[in-house]
């Protein structure tokens, strides 16, 4: 997902506000697009972190050094402003995958670089994945369905990239399957994370901590890569 940082800064009527999870520093005022895209950023890192439950406006308001009201002048109520995050999480999780897969010389290629795009943006923003796969999903109708429409997005963009042999109900439940592959080995490599990570002061990771991860984005799409084309190649076109 896009980074939603930047100018991260307060209206000079809220400056010294503080907040129990943590406030940005106080600043400048920003212009409108500037302060949505912070309010966006606060939004995903609270969803990430604490659910959708359990993430108020209040928090996001505080947390950004801002009023609530603020909050409701740039998005209508946290529904919107969730849904609005896995829909833009959905297209820039596409776009990386599709252009990825563009550069490939070949079908074998073509699914290592897919599977590639997605575990490095899964490193790159493993908070966008948290709010997608984690444990801590909203117990919720309409944003179930949310989910499963990412999940159908990204199905849809595999779905010709599969032998175009197969008619089109069986390419797009292999396109499916191979979404869910990845999806089971990101929760499992986010739980991992969880577990293993100690606690964060907030401190920008270290190159060896960012290598590392980037490391494991090569190995998960490689391993993947292979069982998924082992797979695919022995297809029955029943």
């Amino acid at each position: 997902m896009t980074a939603m940082t930047g100018a991260v800064t307060t209206d000079p009527s809220q400056t010294g506000q503080a907040g129990r999870r943590g406030t940005v520093a106080a600043g400048r005022r920003l212009t409108a697009d500037a302060r949505r895209r912070q309010l966006f950023d606060v939004a995903l890192g609270l969803f990430a972190e604490h659910g959708y439950a359990a993430t108020t406006m209040d928090d996001i308001a505080e947390t950004a050094g801002v009023t609530k009201p603020l909050v409701y002048q740039h998005f209508d109520s946290k529904r919107a402003l969730y849904l609005e995050l896995m829909d833009v999480f959905s297209r820039e999780l596409v776009s990386r995958i599709v252009t990825a897969t563009a550069r490939a010389e070949g079908p074998r290629q073509q699914v290592e670089l897919g599977f590639a795009a997605y575990f490095e943006q899964m490193v790159d923003n493993e908070k966008a994945f948290r709010l997608l796969y984690g444990r801590d999903a909203p117990d919720d109708l309409e944003l179930g369905e949310a989910l499963r429409r990412v999940e159908e997005t990204i199905a849809q963009a595999i779905d010709p990239l599969i032998d175009a042999g197969l008619d089109p109900e069986h390419r797009l439940l292999l396109a499916h399957a191979v979404v869910g592959m990845a999806e089971g080995a990101s929760r499992h490599w986010l739980d991992a994370r969880r577990i293993h990570a100690g606690p964060s002061d907030g401190a920008p990771a270290p190159e060896s901590a960012i290598g590392a991860d980037q490391d494991d984005a090569s190995r998960l799409a490689t391993r993947l890569a292979d069982f998924a084309w082992a797979g695919l190649r022995q297809v029955h076109r029943i």
